[in-house]
This record gives structure tokens, sequence and C-alpha cells, in this order.
């Protein structure tokens, strides 16, 4: 079960016993007479439940990253902040928008739910946002004509290096999105793109794929999501745009790392 939804089923059940005995059951018990502990405790935990339900739902909400895909960025271990009301109000569990407040921006790294399966959370770096013209062509992004332009930064080592771990020629590279600057990994053996990884999905005749590379024109209402690890992610080169309706809310601070704890408290840019 996704957990707001678990969280948002205590908290009926919890809310449904408070009511309950504030209104019906008190009235009845004797005087020094103590509660059930059936009461005590859903009442005891209801204002608990209801304090980190309407934090998660529009305020901020902890994520662990699970994979690779966001290096060097974001390591695997990282524990971020997302901010859930940047992009927007929505209702909890339903994520219908209700208030626009800002609209998602290149560069940014957004938090959603995965196009072919909404239940899964997906961490990624905004690239286009709706009209955007994107081409991705030997591994040089251009965005509506525009070549972005990137500067060598050195070889990356890879954190897991010194345990034992494979390690793979990977050059860092800074790349600028808009006002975002961050670092990004390529590997010079690897394709820009698997074309038989491709998959079908909407809007799929919005892009064109070769050997070399894609473009792509992102429709009304979605995004186009890559990874910083270019060549270690699966990405909107593969599955697709990012509907608005799949927003959770974007990326701002790693709050903890038990590998590294000089992480705590660094800004994602």
């Amino acid at each position: 079960m996704d957990f707001s939804l678990f969280i948002f089923v205590l908290l009926l059940i919890t809310g449904t016993i408070w009511l309950v005995d504030q209104f019906i059951l008190r009235s009845r018990r004797t005087s020094g007479t103590g509660e059930p502990w059936w009461i005590e405790y859903p009442k005891s935990f209801f204002p608990v439940i209801l304090l980190v339900f309407l934090l998660r739902s529009f305020l901020v909400e902890p994520f662990k990253i699970p994979s690779g895909s966001m290096l060097p960025t974001l390591l695997v271990g990282d524990f971020i902040l997302v901010n859930k009301f940047t992009y927007g109000i929505r209702l909890p569990i339903l994520n219908i928008k209700v208030a626009d407040i800002k609209q998602p921006q290149r560069g940014e790294v957004m938090v959603f739910r995965y196009p072919d399966d909404p239940s899964v959370n997906f961490i990624k770096r905004v690239v286009g946002i709706p009209g955007d013209r994107i081409t991705y062509q030997g591994k040089r992004l251009t965005i509506n004509g525009k070549e972005i332009a990137v500067t060598n930064d050195g070889q990356y080592d890879y954190p897991d290096r010194r345990e034992g771990g494979n390690f793979v020629l990977t050059q860092r590279f800074q790349e600028t999105l808009d006002s975002h600057r961050h670092a990004i990994l390529n590997r010079e053996e690897s394709p820009p793109i698997s074309l038989s990884e491709v998959e079908q999905f909407p809007f799929r005749d919005n892009c064109i794929y070769t050997e070399t590379g894609f473009t792509c024109t992102v429709p009304l209402g979605y995004y186009f999501m890559m990874g910083d690890n270019r060549d270690d992610s699966r990405d909107s080169r593969y599955w697709g745009f990012v509907p608005d309706k799949n927003i959770v809310g974007k990326a701002f601070m790693i709050w903890w790392n038990f590998s590294d704890l000089k992480r705590i408290g660094h800004a994602i840019n």
C-alpha cells in the first residue's frame, strides 16, 4: 500500500474513534470511569498522525535515493526533502491540483510518479518544459535550437570504488540549464540511447529516434526528464513525457546520509 494512503487510512480510523468518543461515548461513561484502551490509544495517536499527514501532503515529504541515475548530484542512500507546494497545492491521495503556484523550470530536480506505474516515485532533472524542442545528439543536449554548453570537469570516481565495486571510466561535466549549474556524467563507450529499450508511450509521434540520438517536442501539460548520470538513467528518453498530474514536488535538500555525514544539509541544485 502507498505510504500516503496508509497514513490517510490511519487518520480516518483514529479520527473517527475520536469523534465518536467526543460526541457519543464520553457522555455515556459513568463518572470516574476511565477510557478503554481502544479509545485512549487512537485518541492519543490522532493529533500526531494528523500532523504527519498535513506536513507530508502540503509542505515537505522525505524520500530516499534508491539508484545512481542522478549521480553525481544525488548518491545512493541520500535522504532528501521535497517541497510539496512549490508546483501548486494538490489534494492528498488524489493528487489533483487545486491551486497553481509555480511551474517547473528547466534544471530543477523534481520527484514525480512514474508514468508506467504511478505507485512508484522517480526523481530526475527537468530538461524540457511544455513546447520545448529537445535534441540529444552525440551526447550533446540542444533545447529550442540552442546547444547547452558543457565544460569538462575531470574524471568521476564512483563512491563504491574503494569498496571493491566495479569502476567504469566516466567523465564529469558541468552543465547549466537556465540558472541551474550542475554536474553530469558521461561514459565515452556508451551510446547516447539504446533504441531497443525505447517504449511506446503517449505522444511518441512527437519524437524522432536515430542511432545517434533523438529529437522530441514536449506536449502541453508535460515535461521531459533526464537523469544527471546520462548513460545510466532510464528516463524520458525511454518511457516518455511526465504529465503535470504526476508531479510530486521539488527536491531541495539532502537531510541525511549514513555513509557520508558531510552531505547533510546540502542544497540540491
